[in-house]
């Protein structure tokens, strides 16, 4: 009798264990569907941003485009490089819970690559907020050196913390997790280690962006204020700021806060969480990728002229040259882009990206300079 009540038992676990298996198989195509649709996506929006932003932009400075080609890369990074090394893993792996070389690797690129994004925002959103608040010592305060030091520091301290998961005999533990087909730590293996990545990366730069982002809004909150109060026309750009900062926000937690979340609960826990749940916040911040190229860039009226004019390149330059053709080019550059020249030093000093230079023009100086007057 007693054996019976032994045997019953153990045969359930495995029929639930065989069950299970067969589950995440069926919905294995489902996943693969979506991470190649999404990276397509993320690649496609990448190079657009990087055809418009490799030469200057109207409104954009050179530290801006510096910081936002980081943001590019680190996003573009998702789609070339993180999503077909763990596709290729979950084509070539099958389960195995003991220590893979190659697995290590790949979720040592998935950490470095997701640490390095999330101080890339963190950069830009310091950025804007020294452009803002700071208008006319943002060429003492932010020099070019130093915006490359900041984001030298974002791709290289990253792989400096992270290094330790790419080996495997290391202090962590990596798993191929059938349920997200992602190389991920075993963040239970090591408890201390891994609250130690968030305290030295979700923590800081959640901070950092939380901070600068609130006070942007609050300052164009003021400025739309001030502008209904004295019926002022022109409160389109501080409008523009709003809508922009706060979906910038939003998106950021809603992407990155489930998988620090379940990164948390996991480290403490031991515990894991349903498939799904799993799938969604593992791949969550790769989507932020793509949505980066929507409130970065192609929310920017400037952006978005830009690369009408770059497109009109490219179909120009299909054709064959002539003086009509030239005439035209030169016709649609000056109607794409306003005052757009290759000496825009001194205008490249006090702006900077998106909704934050509308903000730089409209908010009050904190000397008693009067501002010039428009062209």
């Amino acid at each position: 009798m007693s054996d019976i009540n032994v045997s019953i038992p153990s045969a359930d676990v495995d029929l639930n264990v065989t069950d299970l298996h067969r589950t995440l198989e069926a919905h294995r195509p489902i996943k693969i569907g979506i991470i190649s649709v999404l990276g397509v996506m993320i690649t496609l929006g990448n190079i657009a941003v990087v055809m418009v932003i490799a030469s200057a932009v109207s409104g954009w400075s050179r530290n801006s485009r510096y910081f936002l080609l980081s943001l590019t890369g680190a996003d573009s990074a998702f789609g070339l490089l993180i999503m077909p090394l763990n596709l290729c893993v979950s084509f070539m792996k099958e389960y195995n819970k003991g220590p893979d070389p190659f697995c290590h690797v790949v979720a040592f690129f998935n950490a470095t690559i997701y640490s390095t994004c999330m101080y890339t925002l963190a950069t830009i959103s310091l950025e804007r907020y020294i452009a803002v608040f700071y208008p006319l010592k943002y060429s003492t305060v932010l020099t070019r050196r130093r915006a490359l030091l900041l984001i030298s520091f974002a791709w290289i301290f990253p792989p400096l913390l992270l290094v330790p998961i790419s080996f495997p005999a290391g202090i962590i533990e990596v798993h191929f997790s059938r349920a997200s087909l992602v190389c991920n730590p075993m963040y239970s293996s090591n408890v201390t280690y891994s609250l130690t990545l968030t305290c030295f990366i979700f923590f800081p730069c959640s901070a950092i962006m939380t901070f600068c982002n609130i006070r942007l809004w609050i300052a164009a909150k003021r400025q739309r204020l001030k502008l209904r109060r004295h019926s002022w026309g022109g409160g389109y750009r501080p409008k523009v700021a709003l809508r922009v900062l706060v979906p910038v926000m939003t998106v950021y937690y809603t992407c990155w806060t489930p998988c620090m979340v379940i990164m948390l609960y996991n480290a403490i826990s031991g515990s894991g969480v349903p498939e799904w749940i799993e799938f969604i916040a593992v791949w969550l911040p790769t989507s932020n990728g793509f949505l980066n190229c929507i409130f970065y860039f192609w929310i920017n009226h400037s952006f978005r002229r830009k690369f009408h004019l770059v497109l009109q390149r490219l179909c120009l330059g299909v054709c064959p040259g002539s003086d009509s053709d030239s005439s035209c080019f030169n016709s649609v550059e000056s109607s794409a882009i306003p005052g757009w020249n290759g000496n825009n030093s001194l205008h490249e000093r006090f702006s900077s990206v998106s909704s934050t230079f509308a903000l730089l023009m409209l908010m009050p100086h904190q000397t008693n300079m009067r501002e010039p007057e428009p062209a």
